[in-house]
């Protein structure tokens, strides 16, 4: 199980540095291209309109790069969300399905008794909550 994580963990850095480096290259011709495109632009509008009108249609055409920028970043953020959301879920399931976990739970059982174990658990659980608050109230700050 625990060479299983490893391995996915490794596969999605391997997945995330491809990706980047993808997106940059993408991104450094996309910006190539438009700058282009706005000097073509911005001869044109000045020959022919003059250098106000030149000057306001180029920042007209930043202004849609940046808001056609803000809407696949607001896009991809809320669906990487919802992806690290289902993949948290089905790890949780996948390790309480596991039947090493389940047998390790079983024999934790039979060795230490239900009466000592049911006192165990409910400290357990309280720690648990409260190291959840206490690291959920240190991280929502910073986003």
């Amino acid at each position: 199980m625990l060479l299983r994580m490893i391995d996915d963990l490794k596969e999605s850095t391997g997945v995330a540095i491809r990706m980047t480096s993808l997106a940059a290259a993408i991104a450094l011709a996309v910006f190539i291209t438009i700058s282009f495109l706005c000097a073509a632009a911005f001869i044109y509008v000045l020959q022919t309109y003059g250098l106000i009108e030149a000057c306001l249609t180029g920042a007209a055409i930043f202004f849609v790069v940046a808001i056609i920028g803000i809407v696949i970043y607001a896009v991809r953020k809320s669906k990487n969300r919802r992806h690290a959301e289902e993949m948290t879920k089905s790890g949780l399931q996948s390790a309480l399905a596991d039947p090493m976990v389940l047998t390790a739970g079983i024999q934790a059982a039979r060795a230490i008794g239900m009466k000592r174990l049911v006192p165990l658990l409910a400290v357990g659980g309280l720690a648990l909550g409260l190291l959840a608050s206490r690291s959920s109230s240190h991280q929502a700050p910073a986003e």
